[in-house]
């Protein structure tokens, strides 16, 4: 009998309650920090390598080390060589190759030679001499004006007396900081004398600006004989022997050479030299950037090496010198004691390699730069003119050298001097000499405001630029 108030119902699972997933908002919220995180990282990158100067991403690759992968080299142009404008000159240079320049019998060809001497070999350098400690440094007197005709001895026989090495001891090597070369080379120098400030002090005065790419030779003069009481000088136009003779009597030398670093484009870089060793047949250099050796002996710079990237920058040195040691001074350098006779010299120096090669970009900016300094601005011009057309020279060579801008300025070329320093500063924006050189041609273009414009802006990335400041004061 079927009982129909009592049916059993079949057995059922239980119902469970439904799962409850995470809040909308928070996945939304998620969804949006990962949005400003992707954002954020990409934006940092951009301001990284658009916005900080190249001193600031170094000093925030050494806080975060990674970011060093995102850095951005500076736009280096095509070839890797100046943009060139259309130049107005001639072109016509190889007469240049032959015109008189200066005294006839200081000959090119015996400067020439004497970079292809035979050097003695297997001779030990002699051993090291403490330098005495504790001097003070002399009172500071006036140099001597370079047009003085007792600056100019009969050339030196001091070359026929000089070891087969020399050592001198007492230098004081430290890492540059950024673009410190300069500074860190010539407190380097300074050392030997006794000198207590570091490199940073340097820098205050001579780039105030972290990101300035340049000390020329002529500030770093300067800086020695405002700041110091030794006595300091520039001249073109050296040799190998000459610095050898320099060390092997106890003078401090610096050169300045077109170098290429490794991860580096070709750079202008400055050198202590300490030592000398024929056997050799080297230089040991105190660099800022490549150490003082293993053992503090210097780094080896072999001589046909460093000629020919000294070559760059026409040869350029720096002595540093006791006040009281002058006349000695003057006995070695010879011609050289004369900053025109020293042009003249290097400028027939610049005749024979040109004359050698008549496509050495370098040899004929070098004749360039010697005419300008001799005031003979059209022929400087046309030996610029013809350096330009090889297309060849390095993409940061006038962030160094201005005899260019110089010689152009002085012939009425203000077209050529904007478009070259607009390249360089398209290039990086710290170089108050191009601003300086672009103000003087928007000036003899008529366009004072372009000029005084430029001018403020490179006083404000070195206020201790004088030649701008006087110029700046003219215009007003």
């Amino acid at each position: 009998m079927t009982q129909s108030g009592n049916k059993t119902e079949p057995n059922m699972l239980p119902v469970r309650d439904e799962v409850q997933g995470p809040p909308k908002f928070l996945l939304w919220g998620v969804i949006v920090l990962f949005v400003l995180f992707v954002t954020g990282f990409f934006a940092g990158i951009w301001i990284f390598n658009n916005v900080f100067t190249t001193g600031q991403q170094e000093r925030v690759i050494g806080i975060v080390p990674i970011m060093e992968v995102f850095q951005q080299s500076n736009p280096t142009p095509s070839g890797g060589v100046i943009p060139t404008p259309a130049l107005s000159g001639s072109g016509d240079a190889l007469d240049l190759l032959t015109m008189p320049i200066g005294n006839p019998t200081a000959t090119a060809e015996n400067q020439a030679a004497s970079d292809n001497v035979s050097l003695p070999t297997n001779t030990p350098l002699p051993t090291n001499t403490p330098l005495p400690t504790n001097t003070p440094l002399p009172t500071n007197t006036p140099l001597p004006a370079d047009g003085d005709a007792s600056a100019n001895p009969l050339p030196s026989s001091a070359f026929a007396n000089v070891p087969n090495a020399h050592r001198n001891n007492g230098f004081a090597w430290s890492q540059q900081t950024w673009n410190n070369c300069g500074p860190a080379t010539i407190t380097t120098a300074l050392s030997f004398f006794g000198w207590q400030e570091n490199q940073e002090y340097a820098k205050n005065q001579l780039r105030p600006n972290r990101e300035d790419k340049n000390v020329s030779p002529d500030e770093l003069a300067n800086f020695v004989n405002e700041e110091s009481g030794v006595r300091s000088l520039v001249r073109v136009g050296g040799t190998i022997d000459l610095m050898k003779a320099l060390i092997a009597q106890g003078f401090p030398v610096i050169v300045e050479r077109g170098m290429y670093f490794e991860a580096y484009d070709w750079v202008g870089h400055y050198q202590a030299l300490v030592a000398y060793d024929d056997s050799q047949s080297g230089f040991f250099a105190y660099d800022s950037f490549l150490g003082d050796g293993s053992a503090g002996e210097g780094v080896l710079q072999p001589y046909l090496e460093l000629d020919g990237t000294w070559r760059h920058f026409n040869r350029t040195f720096i002595v540093v010198y006791h006040p009281e040691e002058e006349a000695q001074l003057r006995s070695i350098m010879g011609e050289l004691w004369d900053a025109n006779r020293a042009a003249e010299i290097a400028a027939g120096v610049a005749q024979v390699e040109a004359s050698l090669n008549i496509d050495d970009a370098y040899a004929w900016h070098n004749l360039g730069s010697s005419l300008t300094t001799l005031g003979r601005h059209e022929e400087a011009s046309r030996a610029f003119d013809r350096s330009m057309a090889l297309e060849t020279l390095p993409w940061r060579m006038l962030w160094y050298q201005f005899g260019l801008f110089e010689s152009y300025y002085n012939v009425g070329r203000y077209d050529e001097i904007i478009s070259l320093a607009n390249a360089n500063l398209n290039s990086t924006p710290e170089l108050e000499e191009s601003y300086y050189w672009r103000a003087l041609a928007y000036q003899g273009l008529g366009e004072t405001g372009s000029a005084l414009s430029d001018l403020r802006t490179a006083l404000r990335y070195n206020p201790n630029f004088e030649v701008a400041r006087t110029a700046l004061d003219s215009m007003q």
